[in-house]
This record gives structure tokens, sequence and C-alpha cells, in this order.
């Protein structure tokens, strides 16, 4: 089955850490750019950070520069999101996202992650 499963979110405090993960199946994950994407409550969704086929490219939004590091296992078909220094507005739900060929994308369902104040 094509498809992204994402877990690790969970409720935390405002300067702790999660660390989440992206596990892909049913198609080639090692020649693909995978990205983490969120979307808060009456939010658009915000590109998080991205990383290519071969971890050579990386992005991050500004807004989590410097706190959040994507890195990927292509032996495992994961890609892992470590959150640090986490805020309140990093409160979302974050899914991971891939084109699968042109036009055609794949996201996972998501999971929700709580910053408390």
């Amino acid at each position: 089955q094509v498809q992204l499963v994402e877990s690790g979110g969970g409720l935390v405090q405002a300067g702790g850490s999660l660390r989440l993960s992206c596990a892909a199946s049913g198609f080639t994950f090692s020649d693909k750019t995978i990205d983490w994407y969120r979307q808060a409550p009456g939010k658009e969704r915000e590109l998080v950070a991205s990383i290519s086929s071969t971890s050579t490219s990386t992005y991050y939004a500004d807004s989590v520069k410097g706190r959040f590091t994507i890195s990927r296992d292509n032996a495992k078909s994961t890609v892992y999101l470590q959150m640090n220094n986490l805020k309140p507005e990093d409160t979302a739900v974050y899914s991971c996202n891939t084109q699968l060929r042109p036009n055609v994308r794949l996201r996972g369902k998501g999971t929700q992650v709580t910053v408390s104040s």
C-alpha cells in the first residue's frame, strides 16, 4: 500500500523536545524529496522542513531554523523531524508529504503536536 504514516506527536511543555517519524511504504522512497508540513487551527498549511533524496539538501522555515532538524534513513524508508526548544506557536498537526510523480502528491494523515506554555 502506498502511504506515509507519521508518529511521535504528543503533548509537551514549552522548551521541550519531540521527535517525529514519517514511515513510507509502497513506493521508491530513496529517490524522493520528503517535506514536513504543519497546520494549526485557523491557519494556512506551512512548509516546515524538507530533505532531498540523498540528504544533501535541506530546507527549514525561518520560524524553526536552529530548533528543528530533518533527517532520513533510506534503509528504513523513514524521515525524522527532531524538534527542540518547542514553543506554543509550534502547536499544529504535522504531516509528511512527497511528490510521487508529476501532479500526484502523497500526504500522510498527520500527528498532533501540542506545546503548553
